[in-house]
């Protein structure tokens, strides 16, 4: 019986260790789409709530409901221009 570390010992930490960093990257990456979505929809809100604002002086204005939510959720700054467009054409 000696001091030494068996080899098995060593390899059942180093795949213990690749589990955890591959666990830990896969927990990270919807985290970082979940901040981007959350980001993108306070854009898109904002950029509505302004379009309303300012499109009040000029009788234009797109209304906020859950549809509208979404589309500038999900596309920020891009949906909202989409919907200015297709208000424009309708």
């Amino acid at each position: 019986m000696g001091i030494g570390i068996e080899l098995n010992v060593i390899l059942a930490y180093a795949f213990g260790l690749i589990l955890l960093y591959i666990i830990g990257y896969l927990l990270l990456v919807p985290i970082k789409w979940i901040v981007k979505l959350v980001y993108n929809g306070i854009v898109g809100g904002v950029m509505l709530l302004i379009l309303n604002f300012v499109g009040g002086f000029f009788d234009y204005g797109i209304a906020i409901n859950p549809i509208t939510a979404l589309v500038a959720g999900f596309l920020g700054i891009p949906g909202v221009i989409v919907m200015m467009i297709i208000r424009y054409l309708l």
